[in-house]
């Protein structure tokens, strides 16, 4: 099977509202997240290609786009954008348990609570965050996001988070990196 990348750019702020609620049980603290579209937002658009990382152009048309693909990466990259909403709002707890198994078996609790916030304060206070790709790969069933994030003290922040869609339906978290 190939690999094959969505590149999702401005959902609309309502569709990620809703989709991020359907997601996560943390109610209306979700809505409070900063999404800003790319200056070159267009239309969700996706492609399957050979290599995983080929870039797919922004102009490709929606309509050539595989609706199951376009649909996961879509899924995907809302989950991400509102377990970041909880990571930005310390909710360290509740982004632990929204997250999968997986993740959860890798990165005990404890660790967890002692880490994140570790590693997040020197950004400072969330400013906004812009989604710059996708990634769905059929193989595995991960979807890749990336988000270009301004944060008061870092404003050049590069966010990845990856989901899997998990046994009870919902898209979890399954790892979380910046740089």
């Amino acid at each position: 099977m190939q690999a094959c990348k969505a590149t999702i750019t401005a959902p609309s702020a309502a569709l990620a509202l809703v989709a991020a609620l359907s997601v996560f049980s943390a109610g209306s603290a979700l809505a409070q997240a900063k999404l800003k579209a790319p200056a070159s937002a267009a239309a969700p658009t996706a492609a399957a290609s050979a290599p995983i990382n080929t870039t797919v152009p922004a102009a490709a048309p929606a309509a050539a786009a595989d609706p199951e693909v376009v649909s996961k990466a879509t899924a995907g990259q809302l989950a991400a954008a509102g377990w970041l909403t909880l990571l930005d709002q310390r909710n360290w707890g509740v982004a632990w348990d929204g997250a999968s198994q997986q993740f959860r078996s890798a990165v005990p609790i404890g660790a967890w609570m002692d880490g994140i916030p570790k590693m997040r304060a020197p950004f400072g206070a969330f400013t906004e965050r812009t989604p710059s790709t996708t990634i769905y790969n059929p193989d595995n069933g991960f979807v890749t996001s990336s988000f270009k994030s301004k944060f008061a003290n870092k404003s050049d922040l590069e966010e990845t988070v990856t989901t899997i869609l998990d046994s009870d339906g919902k898209w979890r978290v399954t790892g979380y990196s910046t740089r």
